[in-house]
Protein backbone atom coordinates (compact mmCIF):
# COMPACT_ATOMS: atom_id res chain seq x y z
CA UNK A 1 0.00 0.00 0.00
CA UNK A 2 1.33 3.43 -0.97
CA UNK A 3 2.18 5.97 1.70
CA UNK A 4 -0.73 8.21 2.71
CA UNK A 5 1.05 11.24 1.22
CA UNK A 6 0.54 9.66 -2.21
CA UNK A 7 -3.14 8.82 -1.67
CA UNK A 8 -5.23 9.55 -4.74
CA UNK A 9 -2.30 9.69 -7.15
CA UNK A 10 -2.11 7.52 -10.26
CA UNK A 11 0.02 4.39 -10.02
CA UNK A 12 3.08 5.96 -11.62
CA UNK A 13 6.67 6.68 -10.52
CA UNK A 14 6.13 10.42 -11.14
CA UNK A 15 4.58 13.40 -9.39
CA UNK A 16 3.85 16.72 -11.04
CA UNK A 17 5.13 20.13 -10.05
CA UNK A 18 1.54 21.17 -9.25
CA UNK A 19 1.18 18.24 -6.86
CA UNK A 20 4.49 18.96 -5.15
CA UNK A 21 3.73 22.67 -4.76
CA UNK A 22 0.49 21.72 -3.01
CA UNK A 23 2.20 19.21 -0.70
CA UNK A 24 5.43 20.91 0.33
CA UNK A 25 5.81 20.46 4.08
CA UNK A 26 3.37 17.55 4.33
CA UNK A 27 3.97 15.31 7.32
CA UNK A 28 6.13 12.37 6.33
CA UNK A 29 7.22 13.75 2.96
CA UNK A 30 10.97 13.92 2.34
CA UNK A 31 12.08 15.92 -0.70
CA UNK A 32 15.55 15.13 -2.04
CA UNK A 33 17.76 17.02 -4.51
CA UNK A 34 19.98 14.43 -6.24
CA UNK A 35 21.84 16.78 -8.57
CA UNK A 36 25.29 15.81 -9.86
CA UNK A 37 27.25 18.09 -12.19
CA UNK A 38 29.16 16.90 -15.24
CA UNK A 39 32.43 18.78 -15.82
CA UNK A 40 35.29 18.35 -18.32
CA UNK A 41 37.76 15.69 -17.23
CA UNK A 42 41.07 14.53 -18.62
CA UNK A 43 41.16 14.44 -22.42
CA UNK A 44 37.70 13.61 -23.74
CA UNK A 45 36.51 12.17 -20.45
CA UNK A 46 33.73 13.63 -18.34
CA UNK A 47 34.16 14.05 -14.61
CA UNK A 48 31.41 14.37 -12.04
CA UNK A 49 31.17 16.59 -8.99
CA UNK A 50 28.56 16.86 -6.29
CA UNK A 51 25.79 19.35 -6.90
CA UNK A 52 25.79 20.47 -3.26
CA UNK A 53 27.33 23.90 -3.93
CA UNK A 54 24.79 24.64 -6.65
CA UNK A 55 22.05 23.46 -4.28
CA UNK A 56 23.31 25.84 -1.57
CA UNK A 57 24.12 28.90 -3.65
CA UNK A 58 21.85 28.78 -6.71
CA UNK A 59 18.80 27.42 -5.01
CA UNK A 60 16.62 24.38 -4.47
CA UNK A 61 12.97 23.62 -3.98
CA UNK A 62 11.96 24.77 -0.48
CA UNK A 63 12.47 22.05 2.09
CA UNK A 64 14.63 19.88 -0.15
CA UNK A 65 17.50 17.99 1.49
CA UNK A 66 20.61 17.36 -0.60
CA UNK A 67 21.31 13.69 -1.37
CA UNK A 68 24.90 13.01 -2.46
CA UNK A 69 24.86 10.33 -5.14
CA UNK A 70 28.63 10.49 -5.55
CA UNK A 71 29.49 9.66 -1.96
CA UNK A 72 26.59 8.75 0.32
CA UNK A 73 24.58 6.69 -2.17
CA UNK A 74 27.44 4.90 -3.93
CA UNK A 75 29.86 2.22 -2.80
CA UNK A 76 33.02 4.00 -1.55
CA UNK A 77 35.00 0.84 -2.33
CA UNK A 78 33.45 0.29 -5.74
CA UNK A 79 35.75 -0.29 -8.68
CA UNK A 80 33.73 2.08 -10.85
CA UNK A 81 31.98 5.40 -10.14
CA UNK A 82 28.39 5.18 -8.88
CA UNK A 83 28.56 1.46 -8.05
CA UNK A 84 25.52 0.72 -5.93
CA UNK A 85 26.30 0.19 -2.23
CA UNK A 86 25.45 -2.76 -0.06
CA UNK A 87 22.32 -2.81 2.08
CA UNK A 88 23.92 -1.57 5.30
CA UNK A 89 25.56 1.36 3.54
CA UNK A 90 22.27 2.25 1.87
CA UNK A 91 20.42 2.12 5.18
CA UNK A 92 22.83 4.66 6.65
CA UNK A 93 22.60 6.84 3.55
CA UNK A 94 18.80 6.85 3.61
CA UNK A 95 18.68 7.74 7.29
CA UNK A 96 21.27 10.50 6.78
CA UNK A 97 18.79 12.38 4.57
CA UNK A 98 15.81 11.77 6.86
CA UNK A 99 14.25 8.72 5.23
CA UNK A 100 12.81 5.91 7.33
CA UNK A 101 10.00 3.38 7.21
CA UNK A 102 7.40 6.08 7.93
CA UNK A 103 8.29 8.49 5.13
CA UNK A 104 7.47 9.04 1.48
CA UNK A 105 10.13 10.43 -0.85
CA UNK A 106 10.10 12.72 -3.87
CA UNK A 107 13.41 13.15 -5.66
CA UNK A 108 14.48 15.59 -8.38
CA UNK A 109 17.58 17.00 -10.09
CA UNK A 110 18.49 20.02 -12.21
CA UNK A 111 19.18 18.00 -15.37
CA UNK A 112 17.09 15.63 -17.50
CA UNK A 113 15.94 13.55 -14.56
CA UNK A 114 18.66 10.91 -14.87
CA UNK A 115 20.15 11.62 -11.43
CA UNK A 116 16.74 11.57 -9.81
CA UNK A 117 16.01 8.33 -11.67
CA UNK A 118 19.22 6.80 -10.30
CA UNK A 119 18.22 7.56 -6.72
CA UNK A 120 14.66 6.38 -7.39
CA UNK A 121 16.05 3.11 -8.73
CA UNK A 122 18.35 2.67 -5.73
CA UNK A 123 15.47 3.06 -3.30
CA UNK A 124 13.38 0.55 -5.23
CA UNK A 125 16.30 -1.85 -5.48
CA UNK A 126 16.55 -1.82 -1.69
CA UNK A 127 12.87 -2.60 -1.21
CA UNK A 128 11.56 0.93 -0.66
CA UNK A 129 8.68 1.73 -3.04
CA UNK A 130 7.32 4.95 -1.52
CA UNK A 131 9.50 7.09 -3.76
CA UNK A 132 8.61 9.15 -6.82
CA UNK A 133 10.44 11.40 -9.26
CA UNK A 134 9.41 15.01 -9.84
CA UNK A 135 8.41 15.15 -13.50
CA UNK A 136 10.42 17.91 -15.17
CA UNK A 137 12.62 18.37 -12.14
CA UNK A 138 14.07 21.70 -11.06
CA UNK A 139 14.09 23.04 -14.62
CA UNK A 140 10.31 22.77 -14.92
CA UNK A 141 9.83 24.11 -11.40
CA UNK A 142 11.90 27.21 -12.22
CA UNK A 143 10.32 27.69 -15.66
CA UNK A 144 6.92 27.86 -13.96
CA UNK A 145 8.14 30.71 -11.74
CA UNK A 146 7.95 28.75 -8.53
CA UNK A 147 9.82 29.64 -5.37
CA UNK A 148 13.41 28.61 -4.67
CA UNK A 149 15.26 28.57 -1.37
CA UNK A 150 18.96 29.02 -0.63
CA UNK A 151 21.21 27.41 1.93
CA UNK A 152 21.33 24.20 3.87
CA UNK A 153 18.22 22.28 4.92
CA UNK A 154 18.87 19.88 7.82
CA UNK A 155 17.24 16.46 7.38
CA UNK A 156 14.56 15.31 9.76
CA UNK A 157 15.65 12.86 12.44
CA UNK A 158 15.11 9.46 10.90
CA UNK A 159 13.88 6.36 12.64
CA UNK A 160 14.57 2.78 11.59
CA UNK A 161 15.18 1.96 7.95
CA UNK A 162 15.71 -1.59 6.75
CA UNK A 163 16.99 -2.25 3.25
CA UNK A 164 15.85 -5.43 1.53
CA UNK A 165 17.93 -5.78 -1.63
CA UNK A 166 16.05 -6.87 -4.74
CA UNK A 167 18.77 -8.55 -6.77
CA UNK A 168 16.38 -9.05 -9.68
CA UNK A 169 16.57 -5.31 -10.44
CA UNK A 170 20.27 -5.57 -11.29
CA UNK A 171 22.13 -7.30 -14.12
CA UNK A 172 25.79 -8.24 -13.90
CA UNK A 173 28.36 -8.74 -16.65
CA UNK A 174 27.84 -12.51 -16.72
CA UNK A 175 24.14 -12.06 -17.42
CA UNK A 176 24.80 -9.50 -20.18
CA UNK A 177 27.38 -11.82 -21.76
CA UNK A 178 24.74 -14.55 -21.85
CA UNK A 179 22.33 -12.15 -23.58
CA UNK A 180 24.94 -11.24 -26.19
CA UNK A 181 25.64 -14.94 -26.87
CA UNK A 182 21.92 -15.60 -27.25
CA UNK A 183 21.80 -17.86 -24.20
CA UNK A 184 19.49 -15.53 -22.25
CA UNK A 185 16.46 -13.86 -23.77
CA UNK A 186 16.56 -10.13 -23.07
CA UNK A 187 16.64 -6.79 -24.89
CA UNK A 188 19.56 -4.46 -24.25
CA UNK A 189 18.89 -0.71 -24.09
CA UNK A 190 21.80 1.74 -24.16
CA UNK A 191 21.32 5.24 -22.74
CA UNK A 192 24.44 6.73 -24.34
CA UNK A 193 24.16 9.84 -26.52
CA UNK A 194 23.89 8.86 -30.20
CA UNK A 195 27.45 9.75 -31.20
CA UNK A 196 28.83 7.68 -28.33
CA UNK A 197 26.49 4.83 -29.20
CA UNK A 198 27.75 4.87 -32.79
CA UNK A 199 31.36 4.98 -31.64
CA UNK A 200 32.04 8.32 -33.34
CA UNK A 201 32.89 9.82 -29.97
CA UNK A 202 33.81 8.14 -26.71
CA UNK A 203 35.39 8.98 -23.36
CA UNK A 204 36.47 5.34 -23.16
CA UNK A 205 39.46 3.71 -24.86
CA UNK A 206 37.13 1.24 -26.54
CA UNK A 207 34.19 3.05 -28.20
CA UNK A 208 30.81 1.74 -29.23
CA UNK A 209 27.97 -0.21 -27.64
CA UNK A 210 27.20 -3.76 -26.59
CA UNK A 211 26.10 -5.75 -29.67
CA UNK A 212 22.37 -5.88 -30.31
CA UNK A 213 21.49 -2.83 -28.23
CA UNK A 214 18.68 -0.35 -28.79
CA UNK A 215 19.73 3.30 -28.33
CA UNK A 216 17.52 5.43 -26.07
CA UNK A 217 19.46 8.43 -24.71
CA UNK A 218 18.08 10.16 -21.63
CA UNK A 219 17.61 13.35 -23.65
CA UNK A 220 15.18 11.58 -25.98
CA UNK A 221 12.87 10.62 -23.12
CA UNK A 222 11.81 14.14 -22.15
CA UNK A 223 10.01 17.00 -23.83
CA UNK A 224 12.53 19.62 -24.95
CA UNK A 225 10.27 22.49 -23.86
CA UNK A 226 9.03 21.28 -20.48
CA UNK A 227 11.74 18.77 -19.44
CA UNK A 228 8.90 16.42 -18.43
CA UNK A 229 8.78 12.81 -19.60
CA UNK A 230 7.16 12.22 -22.94
CA UNK A 231 3.70 10.63 -23.08
CA UNK A 232 3.62 6.84 -23.21
CA UNK A 233 3.12 6.53 -26.96
CA UNK A 234 6.16 8.72 -27.64
CA UNK A 235 8.26 6.78 -25.13
CA UNK A 236 7.36 3.58 -26.94
CA UNK A 237 8.69 5.10 -30.17
CA UNK A 238 11.98 6.02 -28.50
CA UNK A 239 12.38 2.64 -26.79
CA UNK A 240 11.61 0.68 -29.94
CA UNK A 241 11.97 -3.07 -29.54
CA UNK A 242 12.30 -2.73 -25.76
CA UNK A 243 8.77 -1.32 -25.61
CA UNK A 244 7.35 -4.21 -27.61
CA UNK A 245 9.00 -7.19 -25.95
CA UNK A 246 7.67 -9.39 -23.18
CA UNK A 247 11.24 -10.46 -22.43
CA UNK A 248 13.40 -8.87 -19.73
CA UNK A 249 15.03 -5.56 -20.62
CA UNK A 250 18.53 -4.67 -19.47
CA UNK A 251 19.49 -1.00 -19.49
CA UNK A 252 23.03 0.35 -19.40
CA UNK A 253 25.10 3.39 -20.40
CA UNK A 254 28.54 4.55 -19.26
CA UNK A 255 28.02 4.59 -15.49
CA UNK A 256 24.44 3.27 -15.09
CA UNK A 257 22.93 6.75 -14.68
CA UNK A 258 21.14 7.37 -18.00
CA UNK A 259 20.36 3.65 -17.77
CA UNK A 260 18.06 4.35 -14.84
CA UNK A 261 16.24 7.05 -16.83
CA UNK A 262 15.57 4.35 -19.42
CA UNK A 263 14.43 2.04 -16.62
CA UNK A 264 12.05 4.74 -15.40
CA UNK A 265 10.68 5.26 -18.93
CA UNK A 266 10.13 1.52 -19.31
CA UNK A 267 8.30 1.47 -15.98
CA UNK A 268 6.12 4.36 -17.16
CA UNK A 269 4.94 2.33 -20.16
CA UNK A 270 4.20 -0.69 -17.98
CA UNK A 271 7.23 -2.93 -18.49
CA UNK A 272 7.71 -4.80 -15.21
CA UNK A 273 10.89 -6.81 -15.88
CA UNK A 274 13.66 -4.24 -16.14
CA UNK A 275 17.22 -4.68 -14.88
CA UNK A 276 20.04 -2.14 -14.73
CA UNK A 277 23.55 -3.27 -15.64
CA UNK A 278 25.35 -1.44 -12.86
CA UNK A 279 28.86 -1.92 -14.23
CA UNK A 280 27.70 -0.67 -17.63
CA UNK A 281 30.40 0.31 -20.14
CA UNK A 282 32.80 1.30 -17.36
CA UNK A 283 33.12 -2.42 -16.74
CA UNK A 284 32.31 -3.87 -20.16
CA UNK A 285 34.67 -1.70 -22.22
CA UNK A 286 37.55 -2.29 -19.81
CA UNK A 287 37.53 -5.98 -20.80
CA UNK A 288 39.41 -6.30 -24.08
CA UNK A 289 37.53 -9.53 -24.83
CA UNK A 290 34.05 -8.07 -24.36
CA UNK A 291 32.57 -7.30 -27.81
CA UNK A 292 31.66 -3.76 -28.77
CA UNK A 293 29.84 -2.64 -31.87
CA UNK A 294 29.95 0.69 -33.69
CA UNK A 295 28.28 2.11 -36.73
CA UNK A 296 29.65 3.75 -39.85
CA UNK A 297 26.37 5.60 -40.18
CA UNK A 298 25.76 9.07 -38.82
CA UNK A 299 24.39 9.26 -35.31
CA UNK A 300 20.78 8.20 -35.12
CA UNK A 301 18.12 10.87 -35.34
CA UNK A 302 15.85 11.55 -32.44
CA UNK A 303 12.44 9.95 -33.07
Amino acid sequence: MAHAVFDGLPDTPLVTTDWLAAHLGDEGLVLLDATVLAVPGFGTATAYVSGDEEYLAKGHIPGAVFADLLESFSDPEGEYPFTHPDAKHFERAAQSVGVDAETAVVVYDNALGQWAARLWWLFRAFGYDDVRVLDGGLKKWVAEGRELALGYVPPRKAGEFYADERDELWADKTYVEAVVRGESDAVLVCGLPPREFSGEQSPRLRPGHIPGSVNAPAGWLVDRDTNAFLPAERLREVLGLAAETDSPVVTYCGSAIAATADALALTLIGHDDVRVYDGSLNEWASDANAPLEGSSLAAARRP
